[in-house]
C-alpha cells in the first residue's frame, strides 16, 4: 500500500473528521429538545428544580453546540480541498439543500440559541421559552437538509447529466428522496437516545455521590424512559430505513449480512455471530435467526434477498463504464458495524430498562455503587452506536461515492499530492485531538460542578418560586 496514496489519505481525512463531527451532532439535536422540554416543565409548573436543570444541561448543550459548528465548517471545506472532482460533478445538485441548510436552518438556529443565551431578563417567559424551541426547529432542519443531500448519493433523484455534471432539475425529488425520508427519524431519535444517555449519566454520577438529589432523581427518571423509547423508535425507524436500502441499494444489506448466495424464506437467514474469513466469503461457525434477513428485507418471510455473488454479475453488465467486476463494499466492516450499532444501542436500552426496574418507587434496597457506573457507561455506549451506524451508511456505499455515477476513486482532487494531504490530515488529527480533550473536560466539569442548589425552604428570605434573576448567572 502506497502510504502517500492521495485517494486514500482523502478517505482517511474525510472519515476522521465526519465522524468526529458526528460526535457532536447527535447530541446538539437531542440535548436541545431536551433543555427545551425541562424548560417548559418551567414554565407550566414554576418549579426550580425545572429552572436549574434547564439551565445545568443547557450549558452541555451549548458547550456541545459551539463544537459542531466548527467541525461542521471545516468538513465542508474538504470538498474543494482534497474532492475538487466529486464537487464539479454535484455542485449544482449539493448546492440546493447546502444553500437552504446554511442560509434558512442554520441562521435560524444561530440567531435564537443567541437570543436564548441573552434573554434570560430581558424577554418574557413565555417568548424566551419559545427561543430554545425554534432554536431546535432550526436545528432539525439543519439536520434534514444535510441528510437530503447525503440520500442524494446514496440514491440519485431529481437529476440530468448534463455535458459530465448532474444538475438538479426537482428540488422537491431531492428533498422527499425516500432515502432522506427514512434516514431523518432515525438519526433524530438515535440523537435524542444518546442526548438522553448523557442525562442518565449525569443525573447518575450526581446521585452515586448524595448530591442535588431532589433534582436528578427526576432527570434520572426521564433520561431512563427518554432511552428506552427512543430506542424502540431507532428500532421502528431503521426498519423503514432498511427496507429503503433493499430497494436503492441492495448490495448494502448483502454486504451487512455477508450474504454472497440469493436465498428466500429460511435461506435467507441472519447472523447474529460469525466465525470465519474476514470477507465473510468462509464461515466456521454462526448463530442464525432463519427467515430474519427476508423479513428485514421484505417484511415477509417467503421473500427473497439477493446475494452479492449475483449483484456483482448484475452491476458489472449495468455499470460496465467502470471497469470493475467486484462492486462490494468492505464486507468485515458492514458485518460487524451493523450489529455493533444494533448491539450498543440494545445494550444502552437494556441499562435503562433495569435502571428504571431498580431505582422504581416499591424498591428498598439502596443503588449500589457499580450500577451507578455502568447507568454512566450508558452515554459513551449510545454515541458509539450513532457511530459505528455512520459508518455503515457510508462504508456500506463504496465503491461509489454517488451511487450509480461515480467512483470514489474518480472524485478525489487530481493535482494535490499524497504529501499534502498526509500533512493536513495530521494537523487536524491533532487539532481535532486537543479540542476534543477540551470538550470532554468542560463538559466533565460542568457534570461535577453539577447544577446551582435548590433554594432552601427553611430560609425565611428564600423566595417561594425563584425566577431567572435569582438563579440564574450569565453564561
Amino acid at each position: 500500500m502506497d502510504v502517500l496514496d492521495p485517494l486514500a489519505l482523502a478517505r482517511w481525512q474525510f472519515g476522521l473528521t465526519t465522524l468526529y463531527h458526528f460526535i457532536f451532532v447527535p447530541l446538539t439535536l437531542g440535548m436541545g429538545l431536551i433543555v427545551a422540554v425541562f424548560q417548559t416543565a418551567w414554565y407550566r409548573t414554576g418549579k426550580a428544580k425545572w429552572l436549574h436543570l434547564t439551565r445545568f444541561f443547557g450549558k452541555i448543550f451549548l458547550i456541545n453546540f459551539a463544537m459542531g459548528v466548527v467541525t461542521g465548517i471545516v468538513q465542508e471545506f474538504q470538498f474543494g480541498m482534497n474532492w475538487s472532482d466529486y464537487s464539479r460533478f454535484v455542485g449544482n445538485v449539493f448546492g440546493a439543500p447546502l444553500a437552504f441548510e446554511g442560509l434558512m436552518a442554520f441562521f435560524l438556529e444561530a440567531t435564537f440559541i443567541g437570543l436564548w443565551i441573552f434573554g434570560w431578563d430581558r424577554l418574557p417567559k413565555g417568548l424566551h421559552l419559545a427561543t430554545i424551541w425554534v432554536t431546535w426547529i432550526g436545528a432539525s432542519f439543519s439536520a434534514y437538509f444535510i441528510l437530503a443531500a447525503n440520500a442524494w448519493m446514496q440514491n440519485p433523484v431529481g437529476y440530468k447529466v448534463v455535458q459530465g455534471r448532474a444538475e438538479l432539475t426537482s428540488l422537491w425529488a431531492l428533498l422527499t428522496n425516500k432515502v432522506a425520508l427514512a434516514t431523518f427519524p432515525h438519526t433524530m431519535l438515535a440523537g435524542f437516545m444518546f442526548a438522553a444517555a448523557v442525562v442518565v449519566a449525569a443525573a447518575a454520577w450526581q446521585l452515586k455521590r448524595g448530591l442535588n438529589v431532589e433534582m436528578m432523581r427526576p432527570a434520572l427518571k426521564f433520561g431512563l424512559w427518554s432511552v428506552l423509547i427512543s430506542f424502540v423508535g431507532v428500532f421502528l425507524a431503521g426498519d423503514q430505513l432498511a427496507i429503503a436500502m433493499v430497494e436503492t441499494q441492495p448490495m448494502k444489506m448483502a454486504a451487512a449480512e455477508a450474504f454472497y448466495n440469493s436465498g428466500c424464506g429460511a435461506d435467507a437467514s441472519f447472523s447474529l455471530f460469525s466465525i470465519g474469513t474476514p470477507d465473510g466469503s468462509s464461515e466456521v461457525w454462526s448463530l442464525r435467526v432463519p427467515y430474519l434477513l427476508a423479513l428485514l428485507s421484505t417484511h415477509t418471510l417467503t421473500g427473497c434477498v439477493e446475494g452479492i455473488n449475483d449483484l456483482n454479475a448484475q452491476y458489472a453488465q449495468q455499470f460496465s463504464w467502470t471497469g470493475l467486476t467486484d462492486f462490494a463494499p468492505t464486507i468485515w466492516i458492514t458485518y460487524w458495524a451493523f450489529r455493533w450499532m444494533m448491539g450498543l444501542g440494545a445494550f444502552a436500552a437494556l441499562v435503562s430498562l433495569l435502571g428504571l426496574w431498580v431505582t422504581r418507587r416499591k424498591a428498598k434496597r439502596p443503588v449500589a455503587s457499580w450500577m451507578w457506573t455502568v447507568a454512566i457507561w450508558t452515554a459513551p455506549t449510545a454515541l458509539l452506536a450513532s457511530l459505528v451506524g455512520w459508518v455503515f451508511t457510508e462504508m456500506g456505499r463504496q465503491p461509489w461515492i454517488v451511487f450509480s455515477l461515480m467512483l470514489t476513486q474518480d472524485g478525489v482532487s487530481p493535482n494535490v499530492p499524497g504529501w499534502q494531504v498526509l500533512l493536513s490530515l495530521i494537523v487536524f488529527t491533532a487539532l481535532y485531538g486537543a479540542l476534543f480533550v477540551v470538550e470532554f473536560g468542560l463538559i466533565v466539569k460542568t457534570v461535577k460542578k453539577g447544577p446551582d442548589p435548590l433554594p432552601d425552604p427553611d430560609d425565611p428570605e428564600a423566595p417561594a418560586e425563584a425566577g431567572p434573576a435569582e438563579l440564574t448567572t450569565v453564561y
